[in-house]
C-alpha cells in the first residue's frame, strides 16, 4: 500500500516531477563537464557556460586552457550525448505507447538497425547528397530507418492481420538481425574505413564537435515537437484503436506522425553516435514505473531522463579505465539489461 500511494502521489504531482528531472539534467551537464583528466571545479564549469557559452558579463577572470577545454571539448560531447539519450528515450515511448508493449523501442523494432544501415552506407562509399551537405549522414539514416520501419510493419500484417504487438516486435527482431549481417558484410568489405565504422557501431559521442550538436538539433526539435503534439492521441491508443476512433483520432494520420517523430529522432541519434541499445527500452519504462503512463508528461520526462542517463554514461565510459574510453553502447547495455530484468521480475512479482 505504502508504494503504491508513493506512486500515485509521485504521478500526481507534476511539479516535482519536472523540477526532478531538471534538476537530475543540471547535474549531470556539470558533473559530466568537470569530471575527466583535468578536473575542474563546479563552480568554474558554471561561470565558463554562464559567461562563454551564455555570453552572460559576470566580470571574471577565467582560465583560457580551461575555457578551451570546457567549449571545445567537453561542453560539445556532454550535449550531444543528452541529445542522443532524449532522442533514444522520448523515442521508446513513443513506440511503447503506439504498440502497447513495454518491449517495444527502436532497436526491438528494427529501426536502429535500419538507421545504422543508412549510416554505414554513407560512412562506407564517403556519400554526400548535393541538397542536404553535411547533414547526409542523418538524412539517409532517417530514410533508411523509416523504410525498414514500413517494411516490418509490411511484413507483420502479411504474418497476422491483425498486427499485435507481439508479431510486430518479432518482425522488428527478424529484419534487425538480417540488417546486422548486411553490416556485417559491408564491413568484411572495408579497409581504411574498418575501425571508423566499428567504432561508429559500438555506439559512442568520443571526439565529436559542435558540427555534431547542430547536425542532431534538427532531428531531436521536429521529432519531439511531432510526439508531443500527439501525446493525447497516444493516450487514446492506449485504449485501443476503437476507443480512439470514437474519440475522433484520426487514426491513419496520426499513427503516421508518430511514427514519422520517433524514426527522425531515433535516425538522428544513430547517425550521430551509432547504436546505443536499452535506453530507448530501460528509460521510459522507469519514468513509467515512478510518474505514471500519461504521455502528456511521459514524453518530456522520458527526454530529461533520457539525457541525463546517457550524460552519466559516457562520463563513466570516459573515466572508468581512462586513459582508455570504452564505447557508451557497452555501458549501457551492462546497466540496462540488469535494471530492465529487475523491472520485470518486480512487476512478475506483483502480478502473481
Amino acid at each position: 500500500m505504502r508504494q503504491s500511494f508513493i506512486q500515485r502521489y509521485l504521478a500526481n504531482n507534476h511539479f516535482i516531477a519536472y523540477t526532478s528531472v531538471i534538476l537530475f539534467c543540471a547535474f549531470a551537464l556539470i558533473i559530466s563537464i568537470g569530471k575527466g583528466s583535468v578536473e575542474l571545479p563546479f563552480s568554474t564549469v558554471i561561470l565558463i557556460v554562464l559567461t562563454e557559452g551564455l555570453h552572460i558579463p559576470l566580470g571574471v577572470e577565467l582560465d583560457p586552457m580551461h575555457i578551451n577545454i570546457v567549449m571545445e571539448i567537453r561542453l560539445p560531447r556532454t550535449l550531444l550525448a543528452m541529445m542522443v539519450g532524449a532522442c533514444l528515450a522520448v523515442a521508446g515511448a513513443a513506440f511503447q505507447g503506439f504498440l502497447k508493449n513495454p518491449l517495444a523501442d527502436p532497436y526491438t523494432l528494427g529501426v536502429s538497425s535500419g538507421a545504422a544501415v543508412g549510416a554505414v552506407v554513407v560512412l562506407f562509399f564517403g556519400l554526400s547528397l548535393p541538397l542536404v551537405g553535411r547533414f547526409t549522414l542523418p538524412f539517409v539514416s532517417i530514410i533508411t530507418g523509416f523504410l525498414t520501419l514500413f517494411v516490418v510493419i509490411g511484413f507483420a500484417r502479411v504474418v497476422q492481420r491483425s498486427m499485435s504487438a507481439e508479431t510486430i516486435i518479432l518482425a522488428g527482431i527478424i529484419f534487425s538481425s538480417f540488417l546486422g549481417a548486411f553490416i556485417s558484410l559491408m564491413i568484411s568489405l572495408t579497409g581504411d574505413e574498418l575501425r571508423q565504422i566499428i567504432n561508429w557501431l559500438m555506439g559512442s559521442v568520443a571526439l565529436r564537435g559542435w558540427s555534431y550538436v547542430w547536425m542532431i538539433l534538427p532531428c531531436f526539435v521536429i521529432g519531439f515537437i511531432l510526439l508531443f503534439f500527439n501525446r493525447h492521441e497516444l493516450n487514446a491508443l492506449a485504449f485501443g484503436e476503437e476507443t480512439a476512433r470514437q474519440l475522433g483520432v484520426n487514426l491513419k494520420v496520426r499513427k503516421l506522425m508518430i511514427l514519422l517523430g520517433a524514426t527522425v529522432v531515433t535516425g538522428g541519434a544513430v547517425a550521430v553516435s551509432g547504436t546505443i541499445g536499452f535506453v530507448g527500452l530501460v528509460i521510459p519504462h522507469l519514468t513509467r514505473l515512478i510518474w505514471g503512463s500519461d504521455h502528456r508528461h511521459l514524453i518530456p520526462l522520458s527526454m530529461f531522463v533520457g539525457a541525463g542517463f546517457l550524460a552519466l554514461t559516457d562520463l563513466v565510459a570516459r573515466t572508468l579505465l581512462a586513459p582508455t574510453e570504452l564505447p557508451i553502447g557497452v555501458i549501457t547495455a551492462m546497466i540496462g539489461a540488469p535494471v530492465f530484468a529487475l523491472i520485470l521480475l518486480r512487476q512478475r512479482k506483483i502480478v502473481s
